[in-house]
């Protein structure tokens, strides 16, 4: 695999108004390469495991509302909704059938923990949560994960892989232990990808947040969306990378955001396109100290990109800006579209975008969504673009939390077992990986199981489908449930909503995939007295709601990852979301299971802590694709 590199300098932005256009710039291209990636196994244990810039993300939601801070006055999102009770939540489990039949195609386990850790050599560090991508196309399965991407044919054969996505986008290593003292390349996460039909291309953009200097894991502000972009219809072959700035403080050409103590943070991106454009989207945090700005809606020109243009058209709308917005957003989450031509034309070209608002509430409740709309796309190829934003407000049932964390079935629990242990020479072994940490005994982490932000969202049918973390009560009980939404953008008429939840159990992290047809699948995790973290969905129809839950790979064993642990991190972290596509008439899938289990006996055997080189030493997580065909409906 190849690709050359093209810089996008950060001029590129313009903020957007009602009416406001974009500009014009001159791309600068880099030296191609070939990267080769490797697996290795041994004992690779290090004092330097963990990626200061990634360990828990900072934003906070589990301490209360989202408070957004600027040079603006917004209280739009704040409203006096009622507490969340159980009462406001559905039983929604197992008894909703929808009248659709789904065939499991092909299943298989994607990347992994081991991956991820030993990918180019070694040179990773230990990452946690993996964050899911996944694109579909041309006979191809591009899936990726903090930090490590393979590459399948649809019949799950691996065609590349495993490759860090340092080297795939030509950075230095994540680490390089070969080094003394040891050097840094740039913080990468947050993953995300899509297959356009239209043009034939993968789109694959990651945040990359640059280091202040190689020996150091500090950052020096400068941080920006790097996008991938297939030269052909074959993701095996060459790509080429454009760079899109994200500070947002005025430096590189960025425009001034004024965030607290320094530069901005592009954080949480996610992809979208209509028929002219890719949409990207990021939730805007001050960098150097507490404090969220508005979620940020990119939209690049979709020709220029896939062309390698040496001129590249895009807009930039600030939702933290009165002078763009009339709402705030928070995750707002462009719209994917299921098929060739399969995008709204009205408005000479429009890109729905959907939120939820929730974490702005004091009490972590709502009864709406916001659907963002942005018209006039054509013009992004125009020397003066003109693409104009407008929100409404969809009135829906109440979701809410906060969503409770997910508790785990008992098991094998090595690495806890390893910090645990105070014998020697396990205590000494053990104190490479937990430094100066705690000792500490305690129970298997309840996972993370997400705010009630938007997760992904697809524009199929003339419907928008979405879905989110919510709380939901079953059975009296109240657990991690999923909200789901499907509706008409224009006029905000619901055609079906609904919360999935499982007695005793937990399901989280939704991504929504649907057919041109409108055939609809929710893929999760589920997790809890039940199952080990398992890969489930439900098929989804736009009149009768959701059916059954289909478990498509039973965890074997409880999640064991490093941030769970107080020795490492106070957040134990899941998710941070999941994934679909859509292939002619099916869907494709992926989310976060565990796939492999040992016992402390085991995971002290050589090489050390990867039992057999099915997990590392900090982590255990593992992804599952899966390509589904949902039954016929009856929607019209």
């Amino acid at each position: 695999m190849t690709f050359s590199r093209l810089a996008l300098p950060s001029a590129l932005l313009m903020v957007a108004g009602a009416a406001s256009a974009g500009t014009t710039v001159n791309l600068i291209r880099g030296a191609s390469t070939d990267p080769q990636t490797s697996i290795v196994g041994g004992d690779l244990v290090t004092n330097v495991e963990i990626d200061d810039a990634l360990n828990d993300d900072g934003e906070g939601e589990d301490a209360g509302p989202i408070q957004v801070e600027g040079h603006f006055a917004k209280a739009v999102l704040n409203r006096a909704v009622t507490a969340f009770s159980e009462a406001a939540a559905r039983d929604a489990s197992d008894s909703r059938l929808a009248r659709t039949n789904s065939t499991v195609i092909n299943s298989f386990t994607g990347v992994n923990f081991f991956d991820q850790r030993f990918s180019n050599n070694g040179n990773q560090f230990s990452v946690e949560p993996p964050d899911q991508a996944l694109c579909v196309g041309a006979g191809f399965v591009v899936e990726s994960a903090n930090d490590v991407m393979r590459i399948f044919d649809t019949t799950g054969t691996l065609v590349v892989g495993p490759v860090d996505l340092n080297t795939f986008y030509g950075y230095a290593p994540a680490i390089d232990r070969t080094k003394n003292p040891l050097q840094f390349g740039p913080s990468i996460t947050d993953p995300v990808c899509l297959f356009d039909q239209d043009t034939q291309r993968f789109f694959h953009v990651v945040l990359t947040l640059d280091r202040a200097a190689p020996t150091t894991q500090a950052l020096n502000g400068r941080n920006h969306l790097d996008i991938a972009v297939s030269n052909t219809s074959n993701p095996a072959g060459t790509w080429t990378v454009f760079t899109l700035p994200v500070q947002n403080d005025g430096s590189q050409g960025t425009p001034n955001h004024k965030c607290t103590g320094g530069p901005c943070l592009g954080d949480y991106p996610h992809i979208g396109a209509d028929r002219n454009a890719i949409f990207l989207t990021t939730n805007e945090f001050n960098l150097a100290a507490p404090g969220f700005r508005g979620a940020q809606i990119y939209a690049v020109s979709k020709r220029a990109l896939v062309s390698r243009s040496a001129n590249v058209s895009a807009v930039l709308f600030n939702t933290g800006d009165t002078n763009d917005s009339a709402v705030v957003g928070h995750t707002v989450w462009a719209a994917q579209s299921p098929g060739k031509g399969e995008f709204e034309n009205s408005g000479h070209g429009t890109e729905f975008l959907l939120s939820a608002d929730a974490v702005f509430s004091n009490t972590f409740t709502s009864s709406d969504l916001v659907v963002w709309t942005v018209s006039n796309t054509r013009s992004i190829d125009s020397a003066s673009p003109d693409l104009v934003l407008n929100t409404k407000t969809v009135a829906v049932e109440q979701y809410g939390g906060p969503v409770p964390k997910a508790d785990q079935k008992a098991g094998n629990l090595p690495l806890r077992d390893c910090i645990a242990d105070t014998g020697t020479p396990t205590r000494t072994r053990c104190g490479l990986i937990i430094g100066s940490g705690a000792v500490r005994n305690f129970n298997a982490a309840r996972l993370d199981t997400n705010d009630t932000r938007m997760q992904q969202v697809t524009f199929a049918k003339g419907k928008l489908w979405g879905a989110l973390d919510t709380a939901a009560s079953v059975g009296g009980v109240v657990k991690a449930g999923i909200a789901f939404f499907v509706l008409d953008p224009r006029n905000g008429r619901i055609s079906t909503q609904g919360t999935i939840a499982v007695a005793n159990n937990n399901v989280s992290y939704p991504a929504v995939g649907v057919t041109k047809e409108g055939r609809g699948v929710i893929a999760f995790t589920l997790v809890g007295a039940d199952h080990f973290p398992s890969a489930a969905f439900v098929a989804l129809d736009a009149r009768t709601g959701a059916g059954p839950i289909h478990v498509v790979a039973e965890g074997a064993g409880p999640q064991d990852g490093f941030a769970g642990y107080p020795s490492f991190s106070n957040r134990p972290r899941w998710g941070d979301y999941g994934a679909a596509a859509t292939d002619g008439d099916t869907v494709w899938v992926a989310s976060e299971f565990i796939a492999q289990t040992c016992d402390f006996a085991t995971y002290l055997q050589a090489p050390f802590g990867t039992c057999g080189n099915t997990r590392g030493s900090l982590g255990n997580w593992a992804t599952r694709v899966t390509q589904i065909r949902p039954g016929e409906n009856d929607d019209d």
